[in-house]
């Protein structure tokens, strides 16, 4: 299940990464081409079905909301907005001990995400005042998927930071269940993180509903928050109208393990890594054979305990694999190359590590700071970038939530000395204009 590489052969299979955003590029077959004629009428690619939902949302508002979510998810008579007080009720209603845990998660990531500066700053030391303004979004959309199960989760790591930011109106959408209502979970998270609205819709048309807006939902500035592929799809569509936070492929870990790791502790994060979904990466980098063949035990051990086995299995048979290198530094290497969504360091020193991985989007330093953890409740956003975005992109955090306005007040000394350079850039460039707006302040 589990194939055990050398670092050539991984770097030619399990380590090459399709280029996850390339949607356009989607070799139909004979079953999704039958399965789009049924749902659109029209044998069309994800990214063509996802611009004619879109499409038909902004032309006939709730009204496709209604008809897509009826032909997608067999769900008729969903009520779009939940109405006022019943996310209160939800969470009057779940289970105790399930609250209890919902509200330490979030006041862990309020207290995480509270630490994270926004700085307002000016300068009298360049003419007059020069500075930045921050200023929170008016109004944001965060998508919570549905799928298989509920994510209260998400709900909490995707609000909670927004509403740190003093993002003025949170509103989240979700996949309503299967009796048309959001489940009461997701509902009592919403109440716990605040949010000022909840939509029960799903998919490309939850895009498309918050970006454009209908009879009865307001549009908002910017969606944030992680979606099965056509919600993906529909996010890169619509961006420029509104703001997104990134664009979320198959969720990843990779675990850098030396001789001291506990090798059932690593089966149980690749495991745990591996459950979310068949296209789960989950992947180990180690130097010692020890580690490699006691996790492989581990494994075929612990998946028998596991109620999605099957998932884990194809998971870690297609996409999952143990890289045996020259020795950590090497480890280290690859993982930074790879640059996954989390990366773990399994060693009882891990500090000797984390200076040799850049890339992650989440590092998680030694076995007890395991990625379940920051899953739920470490603190950080689990919203992380993933698909080797973590080179240039990093977690969901306030700044997500904010923009910035450049300030410039000069004093009429300094602009004058400015004016003549200004000109003269203008002039290069051919722009006359420019320059005689410059040279007008000079002639005063």
């Amino acid at each position: 299940m589990l194939t055990t590489y050398s670092v050539k052969d991984a770097q030619s299979s399990i380590l090459q990464r399709e280029n996850a955003f390339l949607f356009d590029e989607f070799d139909m077959g004979a079953d999704e081409r039958a399965e789009s004629i049924r749902i659109y009428g029209e044998a069309l690619t994800p990214e063509q079905g996802v611009q004619k939902i879109l499409r038909d949302v902004r032309l006939r508002g709730n009204q496709a909301i209604h008809d897509w979510t009826e032909r997608l998810d067999q769900i008729a008579d969903v009520t779009l907005k939940t109405p006022d007080g019943e996310p209160q009720a939800a969470l009057e209603r779940i289970d105790p001990e399930l609250r209890h845990a919902l509200e330490c998660a979030a006041q862990r990531i309020r207290d995480f995400h509270s630490r994270q500066p926004l700085p307002n700053w000016s300068t009298n030391e360049m003419g007059g005042t020069l500075g930045q303004r921050v200023t929170p979004i008016q109004r944001v959309g965060v998508y919570v998927p549905g799928g298989t199960a509920p994510l209260p989760s998400t709900l909490l790591m995707c609000a909670l930071p927004g509403r740190v930011a003093g993002v003025e109106e949170l509103v989240v959408t979700t996949p309503p269940g299967a009796d048309g209502r959001i489940p009461d979970v997701i509902l009592a998270a919403g109440a716990i993180a605040g949010v000022d609205e909840m939509l029960a819709i799903g998919g490309a048309q939850a895009i498309g509903a918050l970006t454009f807006g209908t009879e009865s939902i307001r549009r908002v500035d910017k969606i944030v928050g992680p979606g099965s592929l056509w919600v993906t799809l529909a996010k890169r569509q619509v961006y420029g109208i509104v703001g997104i936070d990134g664009l979320y492929g198959p969720t990843e870990t990779v675990v850098v393990a030396d001789e001291s790791a506990n090798p059932a502790w690593v089966a149980a994060d690749m495991l745990a890594q591996a459950e979310h979904d068949v296209l789960a990466t989950a992947i180990l980098f180690t130097p010692s054979k020890q580690v490699a063949h006691a996790v492989q035990a581990e494994i075929g051990h612990q998946l028998e305990q596991l109620t999605r086995a099957d998932v884990i299995a194809e998971s870690l048979t297609k996409r999952g694999g143990i890289v045996l290198t020259h020795d950590m530094d090497e480890a280290c290497l690859l993982a930074s190359d790879f640059a996954a969504e989390h990366t773990c360091i399994a060693s009882e020193t891990p500090e000797r590590y984390t200076s040799k991985i850049r890339d992650a989007g989440g590092l998680f330093v030694g076995e007890r700071s395991f990625e379940v953890l920051g899953d739920y409740v470490a603190g950080p956003s689990h919203t992380m970038p993933t698909s080797a975005t973590a080179r240039f992109a990093s977690p969901l955090n306030v700044a997500d939530f904010v923009k910035i306005s450049s300030i410039v007040e000069l004093d009429a000394e300094t602009s004058a000395q400015l004016s003549p350079i200004a000109a003269r850039i203008a002039l290069a460039e051919g722009l006359d204009g420019h320059a005689a707006a410059a040279q007008q302040r000079l002639a005063k």
